[in-house]
């Protein structure tokens, strides 16, 4: 049966408990870990989400994931390649651990810097994190249980911030 969408309003527990899963993480990984970065909804405070944390773990290049792969297994990580998205490869959460996902992202990486500029983008402005929370409840309704065709349907307003967040930048 497919699993539901549920997007709750934002729980001050979240940065606490991204500290925690982030820990044993950069402990595994010591120094080949540039920086572990607490994207997705969960890391803009207000913002609605569903209750589950992204991370972001960073390291040197491509030549460093093998190590980072290996290493994150110890802790029962299983990784799953990149799904489709280059410059970044996914990984299942240890079954000990509560549910949330895991990238490891070359510095370099594309998607790591459209995770950032997305994040910083909704955490400066918060009327558009209020949109963006407007939108997620209305496509959850929508696909209560297609997590596809959810993701799908905010490309267009997640591409459209990224735009906005790299002008930004750019004006600077």
């Amino acid at each position: 049966m497919p699993e539901q969408i549920v997007v709750v309003e934002y729980d001050p527990s979240w940065p606490s408990l991204f500290e925690k899963l982030k820990t044993p993480v950069a402990e595994v990984l010591g120094e080949s870990a540039l920086a572990i970065e607490h994207v997705g909804s969960t890391s803009v405070p207000g913002l609605a989400a569903k209750p589950i944390i992204d991370m972001d773990v960073v390291v040197p290049s491509t030549a460093d994931i093998r190590a980072t792969i290996l290493a994150l297994a110890t802790l029962g990580y299983v990784h799953q390649g990149d799904l489709g998205i280059k410059g970044r490869e996914a990984f299942l959460w240890p079954s000990n651990a509560p549910r949330h996902h895991l990238y490891v992202c070359p510095r370099d990486s594309k998607e790591l810097r459209r995770h950032l500029l997305f994040r910083n983008y909704l955490i400066k402005y918060s009327s558009e994190a209020h949109r963006y929370a407007l939108l997620k409840r209305e496509l959850a309704q929508k696909f209560a249980s297609n997590r596809q065709a959810y993701t799908d349907a905010k490309s267009e307003y997640i591409q459209m911030i990224t735009e906005r967040a790299l002008h930004d930048l750019r004006a600077i």
